[in-house]
């Protein structure tokens, strides 16, 4: 990880950033046009929301910032694949920029997989915090970050030696071949799906058998004990996810008009809203096993919302203190994870008396200051949102300073 503190901004989708491996200096800052404030804003909206449903006050959260039980879906699991879909569009930008300045698809493959490899690593030492602040039993192995680093690998590979049409046909095949391994394969111990048990079954699905399998030795353990959110054989959709991020960079870098770029994200939007739920007739849409109808659905919802975006930031140019603060987030969006994260188990290792019992700090804090203010889903509310100004403080802070740190 690097520190860049001069005025030039290091995201993926400014056009003009350098490579890590060299400092950047102001005659490198690209012009305003250069940039998509839209995607920037777009990142910020998406990790300040990650950030806010990922901390609730209580167990009585209103229910759009609480994930669907099962199959369904909520705001909140439209978060996590908005940040993959990010992703892949971000690195169109960063990429092309760099292959049109002489960088070979060697050096930047090398980039890739320590970049990659940061991330998983990050996420997997945030997973060991939780040891040493809390009573879980053992390791997770996957998570956010984890499943983040392996589909910014595999869609990073695919983008610089792949064609487009040929990514178009790993993007079906992941989806299909997705949806064939996880309907008509036999599951050991449970039988064909549709057949044997029902389908999608919670603990008796292919993916949540090979969870359970592959991830749990020694002293590991899964997120939801028999299976995890973030499991192998989902990862394979995920970077779907990515790479159709990947072909919405292309149609923003494209020759198009402004005009036809917003336009062609909002129908290319709307289709896939309409396929995704089509689909989920037979497939349902599911985040918690990223199923292949959920893919769709959540990447068309991705485009809409950046479509608008674009129209509204980058083409009227609608912008001001609304947008300041969310553009930070944007800025500097795994600081301010890693920092939420770090925040937050801070708080549950901290130990406080309150009315003679023993409090972590979480509790402490929600139940002194926040809980007689009223209902519990409306404190919970409350404490979510003091909880995402909170970590806006040190990155505010960064950000007048013109630190971006970079993996």
């Amino acid at each position: 990880m690097s520190v860049t503190p001069t005025g030039a901004s290091i995201q993926a989708s400014q056009q003009s950033s350098k490579p890590s491996s060299q400092p950047l200096t102001t005659s490198s800052v690209s012009k305003p046009s250069d940039r998509l404030t839209s995607l920037d804003l777009f990142r910020g909206v998406t990790i300040a929301a990650m950030i806010l449903v990922n901390n609730p006050g209580n167990d009585h959260a209103y229910w759009p910032l609480e994930h669907a039980e099962w199959n369904g879906w909520t705001p909140t699991d439209l978060i996590f694949p908005f940040f993959l879909f990010i992703v892949g569009v971000s690195m169109v930008f960063s990429f092309q920029s760099r292959l049109n300045r002489g960088d070979s698809r060697g050096l930047l493959l090398r980039h890739v997989i320590r970049r990659g490899v940061t991330i998983f690593a990050i996420g997997l030492a945030l997973n060991c915090t939780r040891l040493l602040a809390s009573s879980h039993a053992g390791v997770r192995i996957p998570g956010v970050l984890q499943r983040i680093g392996i589909c910014y690998i595999a869609a990073s590979v695919l983008f610089l030696y792949v064609r487009p049409k040929g990514r178009a046909v790993v993007v079906a095949g992941l989806l299909i071949g997705y949806w064939i391994l996880m309907r008509f394969v036999p599951v050991p111990g449970f039988g064909v799906p549709g057949r044997d048990m029902p389908f999608l079954h919670p603990d008796a699905n292919l993916g949540a058998y090979l969870d359970r399998k592959f991830l749990l030795w020694g002293s590991t353990r899964l997120y939801e004990h028999t299976r995890d959110p973030e499991g192998l054989l989902s990862t394979l959709p995920a970077i779907g996810t990515a790479l159709l991020g990947v072909f919405t960079g292309e149609w923003l870098r494209s020759d198009r008009g402004q005009q036809n770029k917003a336009f062609g994200m909002l129908a290319f939007g709307i289709a896939g809203l309409v396929l995704g739920e089509a689909w989920g007739i037979w497939f349902p849409i599911n985040k918690k096993l990223w199923t292949s109808s959920y893919v769709l659905f959540t990447a068309g919802f991705a485009l809409v919302c950046l479509a608008l975006a674009y129209w509204a930031t980058d083409i009227k140019r609608w912008r001001g203190a609304w947008t300041k603060p969310l553009l930070i987030f944007g800025r500097n969006s795994i600081t301010v994870y890693v920092f939420a994260w770090l925040f937050s188990e801070l708080l549950d290792g901290f130990k406080a008396p309150l009315n003679g019992e023993i409090l972590n700090g979480h509790d402490y804090i929600f139940q002194r200051f926040f809980a007689p203010l009223g209902s519990p889903s409306f404190t919970s509310l409350l404490f979510s949102l003091a909880f995402v100004l909170v970590c806006l403080i040190p990155i505010w802070l960064m950000d007048r300073k013109k630190i971006f740190l970079r993996i």
